[in-house]
């Protein structure tokens, strides 16, 4: 867990911020600070610790719904809690997500949601194949069919969500997070799409977030140095003529 340290913290950095994303956008700054301040992050979320959680807590065989209050309050946490399968995605535990998925939706006071791990170590290890072996062919399409529209319901939630990422975050897992607006990663997570291997093209319809995250660290990138009026144009020049350029600095 170690992704959800000291999330209070986060929380109270979060929470000036909630009338910038109520209007659709975050700024740079914003999600620098956000991503800057994970180190910051509560780690007993779900620990025996007192941190003033409401009583209207949801819990099941798989997944435990805590609405926060005092402070926190409009916070609600998506917590997985599958230890024994590594946290794999259950027709259990998609039809649990989707219940609190559809709950916090028609719930004004809910103004973040976060989904992280109840599991040490690990965030979603992806399908459960064990039970997927098990399914009648039938079954087969229906339960990716749901768990594609959770994972897009997630994705469509009208308030901002947060991943909070603590190991492997495989297949379905790291869709889930991709879904999410932020996502916060420990320093133990891995995360993969591992099913191209298999020639298996992943189900849900956030993969695109990949290329559009990781296309935003480049273009940044590509732009964190001003580049001069005349060294532009003589690149423009140098490419036009296929030739090395000439930069003076100017």
């Amino acid at each position: 867990m170690a992704a959800l340290t000291r999330y209070r913290a986060f929380f109270q950095f979060l929470r000036p911020q909630m009338s910038i994303m109520d209007n659709g956008s975050i700024s740079q700054d914003v999600l620098h600070s956000l991503l800057y301040n994970r180190a910051q992050c509560a780690r007993h979320a779900f620990s025996g610790e007192t941190r003033k959680y409401s009583t209207d807590v949801k819990s099941g065989d798989d997944l435990i719904v805590k609405y926060l209050d005092g402070d926190d309050s409009g916070i609600v946490v998506f917590g997985i809690d599958r230890p024994k399968a590594k946290n794999a995605i259950s027709k259990n535990l998609v039809k649990m997500m989707s219940e609190a998925v559809e709950s916090v939706k028609k719930n004004s006071k809910v103004r973040t949601v976060i989904l992280c791990s109840i599991v040490p170590g690990i965030f979603c290890a992806g399908a459960d194949l064990k039970e997927r072996a098990k399914m009648h062919q039938s079954e087969v399409g229906p339960f990716v069919a749901k768990a594609r529209t959770l994972i897009t319901e997630l994705g469509n939630l009208p308030m901002p969500t947060i991943a909070a990422i603590d190991g492997a975050a495989l297949g379905g897992g790291l869709e889930m997070a991709l879904a999410c607006d932020i996502r916060v990663a420990a320093t133990s997570a891995k995360m993969g799409l591992v099913e191209t291997k298999l020639a298996i093209i992943p189900g849900a319809v956030f993969t695109f977030q990949v290329d559009l995250t990781t296309g935003l660290a480049i273009e940044e990138a590509c732009y964190a140095q001003v580049i001069p009026t005349k060294d532009r144009l003589e690149g423009l020049a140098a490419f036009k003529e296929k030739r090395l350029p000439r930069y003076k600095g100017k």
